[in-house]
């Protein structure tokens, strides 16, 4: 277990969860009188916290921690197919929030299944990842609730 494997498989999800981040305010900003506005500012807020305690570990182990998103990065894309869904249905919009969420979720159980990860480090990523649970599970129940009403 090393420190620099630590390190990257922080930054790895600290740039991941700055791209959510970026997604859910571009969604907020772009559809402020959605019914779902609330949710994705609340998901910005939540996963900056979430961003801080992955940077705040990277640094205990002399990282220098990302603050930046990746313009590349495959969360990044699926939220960007979001604006394409704005000219859609809610269930359109949703679905790319599941999708992204799916993407996200992916990542952390990646990180969380690699033993090479110190405890300290996993201990870490399981109190995020329960916040990347939560906006999962959120978004898969709106789908849901949205598929039903058709």
């Amino acid at each position: 277990m090393s420190a620099n494997h630590d390190i990257a498989k922080l930054d790895d999800l600290i740039v991941t969860t700055i791209d959510s981040i970026r997604g859910y305010e571009h969604s907020a900003e772009k559809a402020p009188e959605s019914r779902y506005a609330p949710f994705f500012e609340r998901m910005a807020i939540e996963r900056r916290a979430v961003v801080a305690d992955l940077q705040a570990q990277s640094r205990a182990l002399g990282g220098t921690p990302a603050d930046y998103g990746s313009a590349a990065a495959h969360i990044h894309r699926l939220f960007e197919s979001l604006r394409a869904a704005f000219g859609g249905d809610d269930a359109a919009l949703i679905a790319e929030v599941e999708r992204g969420e799916d993407y996200l979720k992916e990542e952390y159980e990646r990180v969380l299944k690699d033993e090479r990860t110190s405890a300290a480090t996993l201990a870490v990523v399981r109190a995020a990842f329960a916040s990347v649970q939560r906006g999962h599970d959120e978004a898969r129940a709106l789908k849901h609730e949205l598929e039903a009403a058709e």
